[in-house]
């Protein structure tokens, strides 16, 4: 197979790091999107800068379904890749597309007729809603180039390589950055969008690496079929992918809602707390960029080692991502603790903004480690066809520890103690998941 890595076998740690590496690379550059969108609109005022933070759960959600469906899709392609069945993994990959565009069909449906009610639930103004619909008209119509090239992303990630999506990640990156000043502020030629304006230079970013993640799927890793399925096959495809797929995608659903119940909450402090979490939000993205990568690949080598039936490489390599997670965790925390104004008037030069920011950095991020543990348990329980356990015990951490802690600590101390109770249900919850995930390694390997 073109462009292929078997990891069943080699050195557990170093092929781990060498995707990990490569995948880095996307992930930097997926938040290095949502940091240069926030940067530009940042400068237009605080306003603007609070309204694109009240779109930034729903955009989750929306990301939440491409994840889901795009980690069903690598689940079930690393494993067939593990077991050697090379045409039955071009099948998979088409067959996976063709749901995906029908899933985006709905979506958009259903997110054009639902902006008004939605933001409003979240807390929005009527001033705050119109420049919400300036950018969400336009990011809805480009949803397609979203989920696509996602689900083709992790189709090549599922192949053993990292680096080829990263590029196609960064080829968007570039793109939308040289188009964000342009279109926002009506530089040259072009008018001044503003909102709108950031909103078009996604799509646009999005559709070149939409068309390219096709071509490359196609001519480099040979792993699309020309020829229409037949609809058992297609049906049988769907039912694989989305056996992982839907509880992954309501698993993904889970942090988004947290954000949403963070978000409503925060608003009652005021449009400067708004824009402030979600200046706070974005950074977070930055610094929990490796983590996200580390626990991708996990999803790829369990994947493919389960098909082996290799579980001492599973255990093995679940001891060395937690290890590198922690380690990591602990890095960003000091990083941000020192950093975190500077970097927080890089974005908004109002100071009640900034000091939201430097709350939030100087709080959450020690729990980043445990982040990093939570992320790739879920990953792994997709990864060994055990997609509910994830479900589960992300519930547990969200209903049963998250919001009491959350609203009682907003209640009694305000800010400081919302966030607060952020750190204390990431951590708690991490701890359970991990139990459970080697639990149900020792099951797995009895059957």
């Amino acid at each position: 197979m073109a462009a292929r890595t078997d990891l069943t076998e080699g050195p557990i740690g170093k092929n781990i790091v060498r995707l990990t590496l490569g995948m880095m690379i996307g992930m930097i550059g997926m938040v290095a999107f949502n940091l240069i969108d926030t940067f530009f609109v940042g400068q237009l005022g605080t306003k603007e800068l609070a309204a694109m933070s009240f779109t930034f759960p729903v955009v989750m959600v929306m990301n939440s379904i491409a994840l889901g469906l795009g980690l069903g899709t690598s689940a079930v392609i690393s494993r067939t890749i593990g077991s050697g069945d090379h045409d039955q993994v071009k099948q998979l990959t088409t067959n996976s597309l063709i749901l995906g565009f029908l899933f985006v069909a709905v979506m958009m449906t259903i997110g054009y007729l639902t902006i008004s009610p939605v933001f409003r639930m979240l807390g929005a103004t009527d001033e705050m809603l119109k420049l919400i619909e300036q950018y969400m008209n336009v990011w809805y119509f480009g949803l397609p180039f979203v989920v696509i090239p996602m689900m083709g992303n992790n189709a090549m990630r599922a192949a053993g390589n990292t680096f080829i999506p990263s590029m196609i990640m960064m080829n968007s990156v570039i793109i939308n950055s040289v188009l964000d000043p342009f279109l926002i502020f009506g530089i040259g030629p072009f008018p001044r969008l503003e909102l709108e304006g950031a909103a078009i230079a996604t799509v646009v970013a999005r559709l070149c690496s939409f068309a390219l993640a096709l071509t490359i799927l196609r001519f480099k890793f040979d792993m699309l079929c020309l020829r229409i399925p037949k609809l058992d096959a297609l049906l049988d495809s769907w039912r694989k992918v989305l056996f992982i797929g839907i509880p992954a995608m309501l698993n993904q659903f889970i942090p988004p809602i947290s954000m949403g119940i963070v978000t409503r909450i925060v608003a009652g402090y005021g449009k400067e707390a708004v824009a402030g979490l979600g200046v706070g939000t974005r950074i977070e993205m930055f610094a929990l960029g490796p983590l996200m990568a580390l626990s991708t690949v996990m999803i790829v080598f369990t994947g493919q080692n389960l098909g082996a039936g290799r579980f001492d490489r599973i255990r093995s390599g679940l001891k060395f991502s937690n290890r590198t997670s922690i380690i990591t965790g602990l890095v960003m925390f000091g990083i941000l603790a020192v950093t975190g104004k500077p970097i927080a008037l890089i974005f908004n030069d109002d100071h009640t903004v900034a000091s939201v920011v430097v709350l939030y950095l100087a709080i959450v991020p020690v729990a980043y480690g445990a982040i990093g543990v939570s992320m790739t348990a879920s990953s792994c329980f997709s990864a060994l066809h055990k997609p509910y356990s994830a479900i589960f015990v992300n519930l547990i951490r969200m209903f049963v520890i998250f919001v009491p802690v959350a609203i009682a600590g907003s209640y009694f101390l305000g800010l400081p103690g919302l966030f607060t109770g952020i750190a204390v249900s990431i951590i708690t919850g991490s701890i359970f998941a991990d139990r459970w995930l080697k639990r149900t390694i020792n099951v797995l390997e009895r059957t």
